[in-house]
């Protein structure tokens, strides 16, 4: 199993999960909702905030929101 491909759609789903960003955040906060392990791999990438605890939500960092995109308009073909 390829762990990255499986990082790669974990990232692309949180971009369509975001609900809350802004010029005064440094990424974007997304539902939280997959699974752990990838959670705890995008976290170790620097991509994701600590998805340990209470709150339903990580903060995508701005290279996360990034990758996040882009992994979004490639598996998703979706356009700016």
């Amino acid at each position: 199993m390829d762990e990255n491909k499986i990082d790669e759609a974990v990232l692309a789903l949180l971009h369509l999960g975001i609900h809350e960003s802004g010029p005064m955040m440094e990424g974007a906060r997304t539902w939280k909702s997959f699974d752990w392990d990838a959670m705890e791999r995008l976290h170790a990438k620097g991509l994701i905030s600590n998805p340990v605890g209470k709150a339903k939500s990580v903060l995508l960092t701005e290279t996360g929101l990034r990758d996040a995109e882009e992994a979004c308009r490639r598996l998703f073909d979706l356009e700016d």
